[in-house]
């Protein structure tokens, strides 16, 4: 069991910002969190963490993946310091999202199953893949059986043909990037070394990925911070609040992550 003290992270923030599917709630303020093969489970208490894992894999693994080394108290202080009232107002609401450095393969597959989706949609196609082609690992919570993401060569095209995985008109893009992957194993690694330019002319190369889901690869997968995908509720919003243009320049370099706010706020605002 490790114990640590993090500020600017909230786990429910993160688990219903949409930009992870394999969050499970499994008790209050408690979640239970599957990447990179791997189970953890973690419980907050205001800023307080308890995650039942050594303090190596805590610096190896899971240190990275809540995107410890951003300096979000300067983000915040960023958006203090500046005249923009709705930013402040969403912040204020969604302060505890961050963005995860999440896996690559994963985050592609995932946000091509997005598409013209809901996360509930999502979150069941995801999982209905992941116990199909997955490896069953450890750490399950209350009984609860947990997979690996498959990766490429571990889905059969068979799945792909099954209506019952929820993949819609998504499947033969899924089809084919499972094939591009297979064939193409060094593709990921040069994903990892490319510019956000350089990543988005790739991606967008690819047959089922837009300008949005190759933004949402990019800055969830490769952590290129300065993407800002846009989907319906972002263009609304950015038209309602925006309408003379949102300040990239002053954001730059962390706009991907001022626009998880805006996106949060939007979602959730009552």
């Amino acid at each position: 069991m490790y114990k640590t003290k993090i500020d600017n992270l909230d786990l429910k923030q993160i688990a219903d910002s949409g930009q992870c599917f394999r969050w499970k709630n499994t008790g209050e303020n408690e979640y239970t969190v599957v990447a990179f093969d791997r189970a953890l489970r973690i419980k907050q208490d205001g800023n307080e963490f308890e995650l039942d894992c050594d303090e190596a894999d805590w610096n190896n693994i899971w240190k990275s993946y809540l995107d410890m080394d951003t300096d979000y108290a300067g983000i915040a202080k960023l958006i203090a310091d500046g005249d923009d009232a709705h930013l402040k107002e969403a912040y204020a609401y969604g302060s505890g999202v961050r963005i995860l450095r999440q896996d690559l393969w994963e985050m592609i597959v995932t946000f091509m199953i997005s598409q013209n989706n809901n996360i509930k949609r999502i979150t069941n196609s995801v999982d209905l893949l992941c116990r199909r082609c997955g490896h069953k690992i450890d750490g399950s919570a209350e009984g609860e059986e947990l997979y690996t993401f498959p990766k490429p060569l571990e889905v059969p095209d068979e799945v792909f043909d099954d209506r019952s995985m929820g993949f819609g008109y998504r499947a033969p893009y899924l089809k084919e990037i499972y094939e591009y992957g297979a064939n193409n194993p060094d593709w990921l690694d040069n994903l990892r070394k490319m510019s956000y330019d350089e990543a988005m002319e790739s991606l967008l190369s690819r047959k089922g990925i837009g300008k949005k889901v190759a933004n949402c690869i990019c800055l969830f997968g490769l952590h290129h911070v300065d993407a800002f995908p846009i989907d319906t509720h972002v263009k609304q919003l950015l038209d309602k609040y925006y309408s003379d243009g949102f300040d990239f320049e002053r954001y730059k370099g962390v706009a991907g992550i001022i626009q998880q706010y805006l996106f949060y706020f939007e979602l959730y605002m009552i």
